[in-house]
């Protein structure tokens, strides 16, 4: 008896032989029967819309990347609460929700600080470094609990990028002239350097922790220490071009030897 494919959904794996690929649906109405029979019967699911990945995982079924992975993504909340959970060093972060908890910020913090949007910003979108009062009254009016972090006065931080529990690539993130922010969206750079051992371990020890496979993780190294910043379930290749690897070729490897 032949075994069941691998099935993933949508065109990431498009290129690797060992896997079937499904288009994307919204409903599970709109596969044919057929296709819902390769599903079920599937050893493993890649890249499942969210939807469907909690009805796997609700049955189951092995899915790619893992639930956590998907349940996590975009959500620095549930993030920072996980990260404290497991005693990982993250630089001194509080939510504050509803206005009269945003008035007690300054109890907490001194400026400059770190103020972020929590949910659904990337690429360094609603990140913003307040500096006085006025600054932080605009980031307080926004309809979103506040998102407050300790400024840490550097001009570069880490990016490793955690593939199946692996390192698969590690390089540092420079701002630019006059900008605090790192992310190549934002006019940092990328620096091809070798990373500290340190940060290679906690990168590790967070994705295997907090059972994130596909990952990639913001780390900085202030005054010798090492501190989590944030972990993004979608990331850039900038990273990947400059040093002339080919991501997408990793990952259709590790999903083909078994690895993913």
């Amino acid at each position: 008896m032949s075994l069941s494919p691998k099935i993933a959904i949508g065109r990431q794996l498009r290129h690797c032989p060992s896997v079937h690929c499904l288009r994307t649906h919204g409903n599970l109405s709109d596969y044919t029967e057929q296709e819902l029979e390769l599903i079920r019967q599937a050893p493993k699911i890649y890249f499942p819309t969210i939807l469907m990945a909690e009805a796997l995982s609700a049955i189951g079924k092995p899915i790619f990347p893992s639930i956590q992975t998907i349940r996590y993504a975009g959500d620095k909340i549930r993030q920072t609460q996980l990260f404290q959970l497991l005693g990982l060093p993250m630089p001194r972060t509080r939510i504050y929700y509803g206005p009269r908890q945003k008035n007690s910020i300054l109890d907490d913090f001194s400026f400059p600080l770190v103020a972020k949007v929590p949910r659904n910003s990337s690429k360094g979108r609603g990140v913003s470094l307040i500096r006085n009062q006025d600054e932080l009254d605009r980031y307080t009016c926004l309809p979103h609990p506040a998102y407050i972090q300790e400024y840490l006065p550097i001009r570069r931080d880490i990016r490793i990028v955690i593939l199946g529990g692996k390192p698969v690539h590690a390089y540092w993130r420079e701002s630019c002239e006059g900008e605090f922010r790192t992310n190549i969206s934002q006019g940092g750079k990328v620096v091809l350097e070798p990373v500290p051992d340190k940060a290679l371990e906690l990168a590790v020890q967070t994705a295997v922790k907090c059972r994130f496979d596909l990952v990639a993780l913001d780390i900085c190294v202030y005054s010798d220490q090492v501190y989590l910043l944030e972990a993004n379930m979608t990331f850039g290749m900038d990273g990947f071009k400059a040093a002339g690897l080919d991501f997408r070729a990793m990952l259709r490897d590790m999903v083909e030897n078994g690895d993913l």
